[in-house]
């Protein structure tokens, strides 16, 4: 087990510096935008820009990722399954291509008005196109356990955004003024197309460092492929309402919100510190990452050991916390990086990061539904999460604002976590820990409330910082406590083990 472990925390690693480092870049460029952008409205054009591309992603990948990982790591001719989904996902992907041209007007209108230009629709599914492509090959990496070269192109898309970027906003204002004719095309209004064009480019160079995993003889299987699909196609409805559990209110919030007027700037507002909370969606992505080829391959010889996927579940909770707690801790250092006009929304924090553990949670319970090819399950409990995601947006958007959008993602989250713990542990029954789990989460939240008291009624930030480090610290020591003493039990059945031999 402990080599299981062991190999399970080097993938995380990897995988977390392939998809952890480019969002805490790409954080830090958002961070930028909020300056470089002349009004929070520009902030929430953005917002919902990336929540449709999200959404849009996820439909036209519809679930062939978890299929490729299911019917190659049967280790059964992982050639004809690779070839077979990326020639299934090019040919819709082309197809959603020639529809989106013939509606880019429409769509524009219906989506922002006057605010979303059909020609940031074009920049969209061209950048859209080059990532769905791309999906099938990134998913290969991890089938081969390539971690290293899944994080060196992820991390290389990531800075070429950021070096386009400063292209744009920083050395294009200077070169006009000094090659005013070589540079009359720039516009320093355009910021949002700057930034459109940039992810475009950056996507386009992914996708040819990619590439070298199509060097492969196609072949294509169609019942293998009808054999994916119905596998994947629960999966698609659980990853559009999964994304929607995340994205919905960015994207229905300009139409309920009751002033029309302020709806995309409140919306900048919120998705700027939604952004702040994007350090526990980094941590579940990169668990994400090692964790669904962990599963399916530990698994082979049946049902097995299952006390590995009840203490990866048990890790990830208590690191989960500990991020929550140094995030809400330190607050008020990431205050001090975002401008004031964005500080009314911090509120948002401590709710969206604990939506974001709870979902990291209900990922990692279910592995039930599709250990077991109950996949119907996964859509059915996303259906459930976005019911409550959408109703509670509707219901109370117009009176509460954006505080409705992170309760809304916190309620989802916690909802299906809960009802996947109890149909898993009927179906597929794994030996969680919840003591340990609740224990530390009682913790973390007397914590938590130590650290709001302190900000209320401490005015000197540095003493503020001083108590929340020590806060997080007590919480440190419990960990390192707990752990040694699950050491000592493991090594007690070692020998006890060796000793029945």
């Amino acid at each position: 087990m402990a080599g299981v472990m062991k190999s399970l925390a080097r993938e995380t690693f990897f995988y977390g510096l392939g998809s952890v480092l480019p969002k805490l870049l790409s954080w830090m460029l958002s961070l930028y935008w909020a300056f470089a952008l002349p009004a929070t409205s520009d902030i929430g054009v953005l917002t919902s820009f990336y929540a449709w591309v999200a959404l849009l992603q996820v439909i036209l990948t519809y679930g062939m990722e978890t299929g490729f990982f299911r019917y190659a790591g049967k280790g059964e001719r992982p050639a004809v399954v690779f070839s077979t989904a990326f020639v299934s996902i090019t040919v819709t992907t082309l197809l959603f291509f020639a529809v989106a041209l013939l509606f880019l007007k429409p769509a524009a209108l219906a989506l922002g008005g006057v605010a979303m230009k059909p020609h940031y629709l074009l920049l969209m599914v061209i950048i859209l196109c080059f990532d769905v492509l791309g999906a099938i090959p990134f998913a290969n990496l991890r089938l081969k356990k390539r971690p290293v070269r899944f994080a060196a192109i992820r991390i290389a898309n990531v800075t070429l955004t950021i070096v386009f970027n400063l292209f744009f906003f920083l050395a294009c204002p200077r070169l006009q003024r000094l090659f005013p004719d070589a540079f009359s095309w720039f516009d320093a209004g355009r910021g949002i197309d700057f930034i459109l064009v940039s992810n475009l480019a950056a996507s386009l160079i992914q996708f040819l460092l990619v590439s070298p995993e199509l060097k492969i003889r196609f072949t294509f299987d169609r019942t293998l492929l009808r054999e994916m699909l119905r596998y994947s196609f629960p999966i698609l409805i659980l990853g559009v309402a999964g994304i929607l559990n995340q994205t919905a209110d960015k994207i229905i919030f300009p139409w309920v919100y009751p002033d029309r007027d302020t709806a995309f700037a409140e919306l900048g507002i919120y998705g700027q510190n939604f952004k702040i909370a994007v350090i526990m969606v980094m941590f579940t992505q990169a668990f994400r990452y090692a964790f669904e080829p962990f599963i399916f391959a530990g698994n082979r010889g049946g049902d097995g050991d299952r006390r590995p996927f009840s203490d990866a579940t048990r890790y990830f909770i208590i690191f989960g916390l500990l991020i929550f707690l140094i995030t809400t801790g330190y607050l008020d250092l990431v205050k001090s990086l975002i401008p004031t006009e964005y500080h009314a929304g911090l509120r948002v924090v401590p709710v969206v990061l604990l939506g974001e553990l709870f979902f990291g949670v209900y990922f990692n319970l279910s592995l039930w539904y599709k250990l077991t090819d109950r996949t119907r399950w996964g859509a059915y409990m996303s259906l459930f999460g976005f019911a409550v995601t959408i109703i509670i947006n509707i219901l109370f958007i117009p009176r509460f604002g954006y505080m409705a959008c992170a309760w809304a993602s916190f309620a989802a989250n916690l909802a299906m976590m809960l009802i996947s713990y109890f149909l898993g542990q009927k179906n597929y029954p794994v030996p969680y820990d919840l003591r340990s789990a609740g224990f530390f989460f009682l913790l973390s939240m007397i914590l938590y409330a130590g650290i709001v008291l302190t900000r209320a009624s401490v005015p000197v930030m540095w003493h503020r910082l001083l108590i929340s480090t020590l806060l997080i610290a007590v919480y440190s020591v419990a960990v390192a406590v707990a752990g040694r003493g699950a050491l000592r039990e493991a090594l007690r059945g070692r020998r006890k083990g060796i000793s029945d031999h």
